[in-house]
């Protein structure tokens, strides 16, 4: 085995996904490089060009990896799409981060953790996010009241409501809406 496949193993590295699979002869399973298991001895590790080789010599694929699926996605990305679809599709309830970790059967701890490591922002923000997004269409689309508006996207109280819009956009909701009609006439 070269010592590049072997770094990419250590490392968990997901460039080398595809390219190559490794089979711990010592297990009798085989995985894909980027596999967060723990990592095998270099001796009791073969390389292979595909799938198909490691189980004719009788390795069976890992129950983690799963290497003989093609789509496959490491579980902290599963969990963050579903997170996000989560939110897109429920944003007007009242959602909170145990909520959200209820829903999808896991740790809030891990749910924060996996999440704002993959999206740079926390799953609360991705919420306050979407809220104002739909908060701004809102706005520039209908004369409903700001506390409706606040209402009807899922904020409690339309000065909390104002106050994280205004962090977002830099406007107040008021603001906003004066902006939008100018811009229309």
């Amino acid at each position: 085995m070269n010592e590049e496949y072997w770094q990419a193993i250590v490392e968990c590295d997901h460039a080398y996904d595809g390219q190559f699979w490794y089979g711990v002869l010592t297990t009798g399973i085989f995985c894909r490089p980027s596999c967060k298991s723990r990592v095998p001895k270099k001796e009791n590790i073969r390389i292979f060009a595909n799938t198909v080789e490691p189980e004719k010599i009788g390795l069976r694929p890992c129950k983690r990896c799963q290497p003989h699926v093609q789509h496959w996605r490491p579980a902290d990305e599963e969990l963050a799409s579903r997170v996000e679809q989560l939110i897109d599709a429920c944003y007007q309830e009242p959602l909170t981060l145990q909520e959200i970790a209820s829903r999808l059967f896991v740790s809030p701890y891990y749910l924060q953790r996996s999440f704002t490591k993959l999206k740079l922002c926390s799953p609360t923000q991705y919420l306050s996010q979407k809220r104002v997004e739909a908060a701004k269409e809102l706005l520039s689309e209908t004369t409903g009241s700001v506390t409706d508006i606040a209402m009807q996207v899922g904020f409690r109280t339309s000065a909390y409501f104002a106050q994280v819009f205004h962090k977002v956009t830099g406007q107040t909701p008021t603001q906003y809406r004066t902006q939008m009609m100018r811009e229309l006439k």
